[in-house]
């Protein structure tokens, strides 16, 4: 099969679950044989435009003519089977799926987050769930300035949710949700359910499983208020003013809260900050550990991090509602806490940290469930699956037009 992928990746200075998922989709795609080729736009590279070219960026977000054209005429060359969207924000726009119409390509777009029904695309304002903008138009959005708290900063998302929902829509053959909860909410706000195919994130084995008990507990992820990091600093707080649990939490990644996490960890024992890892580095940091922390604040359409410590054998205690509560079963995988809880968080991390039985238990419990959902022979399985459906739904919509256009039913009254 031939495969063109279209991705804006994120800025590197800070961790992107996405762009992992999209590098590791490709090489999986890649080693089993398929053709995949790679249309893409990097955020890195706004920085080095000029002050005008900086100024401009946020009229491409809701529509890139050139990009069209450049994607198009790339498409006509190539004939890839299908084209694969992940994220066109800030510098492909929805104009990829026009350049696709084109060629007559089809199309299938991983959602990994909520964008489709949210301007910041976390259903959530000022920490707390938040669902005003879903169903209508998402003037709020710009009101309350949701992404980035700037409300000039959300209008390009807000013009470009209002002017191609339907191009979305209708351009696309087939739409992954990265968990059922996930789809469950954009079914309620109005996308096409027959579309929405539940096709998880798989994870790639790391090659080693923890083995005893582990040495510490770890969040590992972006530094941000709705990963929950604000709460994990206050149960961690809650903990040591009780005596601690026995091991240190060590916290990895990079974000907006960076600063006030350095400050918080400096000149503790009980807590090690140690910055954004390599891969590498954060496969051994997670074989490591009692338990990985995931207690985001927004209802996470999947949850990577939760399902790498399964591949290695890690138990997690993650927020209980979202993506984590189909993947963390409570008390067999791992611990869910009630979302927004210091207490609860803290409940957790006590429990796991002071019952070693229970957590090889889960974390073996865990390795099972990762090897019978979401191991790279299962991705690779429902990947080929969903561009098959996409493909030949495609092609029967193309002979419908055609039998149409023979009969005259295209004809203008």
């Amino acid at each position: 099969m031939h495969v063109l992928v279209v991705h804006n990746r994120y800025a590197s200075a800070q961790p992107s679950g996405e762009n992992k998922v999209v590098d590791q989709e490709v090489e999986l795609l890649r080693a089993a044989g398929h053709r995949v080729g790679v249309f893409e736009r990097r955020s890195d590279d706004i920085a080095a435009r000029s002050l005008l070219g900086k100024a401009a960026v946020p009229l491409l977000v809701p529509w890139n003519p050139a990009v069209r054209a450049e994607l198009a005429a790339r498409l006509r060359t190539e004939r890839p089977d299908v084209v694969h969207v992940h994220n066109v924000f800030p510098l492909l726009s929805p104009a990829v799926l026009a350049a696709c119409a084109d060629a007559r390509v089809p199309a299938v777009a991983t959602l990994h987050n909520y964008t489709q029904v949210c301007s910041p695309g976390t259903l959530q304002r000022n920490g707390r769930p938040c669902a005003e903008c879903v169903g209508s138009a998402p003037l709020p959005a710009v009101r309350h300035g949701c992404y980035r708290s700037s409300r000039l900063a959300t209008v390009p998302l807000a013009v470009s949710l209002s002017v191609n929902r339907r191009r979305w829509w209708s351009g696309v053959e087939r739409f992954f949700c990265i968990s059922a909860a996930q789809r469950d909410v954009l079914v309620r706000a109005g996308m096409p359910a027959e579309r929405l195919a539940v096709k998880h994130n798989f994870v790639p084995d790391p090659g080693a499983c923890r083995v005893g008990g582990g040495e510490h507990l770890l969040y590992l992820g972006r530094l941000a208020e709705a990963k929950g990091v604000r709460l994990l600093m206050a149960a961690w707080d809650e903990i040591a003013a009780s005596g601690g649990v026995g091991v240190p939490l060590v916290i990895a990644g990079a974000g907006p809260l960076e600063r006030e996490v350095t400050g918080w960890a400096a000149g503790r024992d009980d807590v090690a900050f140690v910055g954004l890892l390599d891969p590498g580095e954060c496969r051994k940091a997670i074989v490591r550990s009692v338990a990985v922390v995931a207690p985001s604040t927004w209802q996470e359409a999947f949850g990577l991090v939760v399902v790498e410590a399964m591949a290695a054998g890690v138990p997690a205690v993650a927020a209980g509602h979202g993506a984590f509560v189909e993947l963390v079963e409570d008390g067999v995988t791992g611990l869910l806490h009630q979302p927004g809880e210091p207490a609860s968080v803290a409940a957790c991390l006590r429990r796991i940290a002071a019952e070693p039985v229970l957590g090889r238990e889960m974390g073996q419990a865990a390795r099972l469930r990762y090897e019978q959902g979401f191991s790279p022979a299962v991705g690779l399985e429902r990947l080929v699956e969903e561009y098959r459906t996409a493909i030949a739904g495609r092609s029967a919509l193309t002979r419908g037009g055609d039998s149409r256009a023979s009969r005259g039913d295209g004809d203008s009254r």
